[in-house]
């Protein structure tokens, strides 16, 4: 049986600030992101089966996707979770209520990276993850591969 990429493309819109940068990104912003999640398997070659011929359903990618990743940054705000940023969350907090915390600076390359983790969990063991590409902007993304990472 040939092994087969499939990829599914999603989109959210988010707003971040990358604190203690030292350019225009220190402030708060947006962005319209487009994430490619790309897995990898063998078609299920079960006759029984009703996804026979299929490496993953795209619906069970897209609602895996959306659980771990779309759903939780959709019209969210970004911001690392530091001592110097707890006084303008609990201001944020106040008035809005999707804000998400990280552990790492919100850039395109550390949200991949968290994006790759939340997916490696969730996915069924019939596939692997292979790769995941992030637009920040129309020219602007970064990528992640199994290959560079395992």
């Amino acid at each position: 049986m040939s092994v087969i990429r499939l990829t599914k493309e999603f989109t959210f819109e988010s707003a971040h600030m990358l604190e203690g940068y030292d350019g225009p990104c220190r402030e708060i912003h947006g962005h319209s992101y487009r994430l490619s999640v790309t897995v990898k398997g063998e078609p299920s070659a079960d006759p029984m089966s009703p996804k026979q011929g299929m490496v993953m359903d795209f619906g069970l990618l897209k609602r895996i996707v959306g659980e771990q990743i779309v759903d939780k940054m959709d019209h969210a705000f970004v911001m690392r979770d530091t001592l110097q940023s707890e006084q303008l969350h609990a201001v944020l907090s106040e008035r809005f209520s999707k804000i998400v915390l990280v552990d790492y600076q919100p850039t395109c390359e550390n949200m991949l990276a968290d994006f790759a983790e939340r997916l490696l969990g969730a996915l069924p063991d019939t596939v692997e993850l292979h790769s995941l590409r992030l637009h920040e902007t129309a020219t602007s993304f970064a990528e992640w591969y199994a290959e560079d990472n395992f």
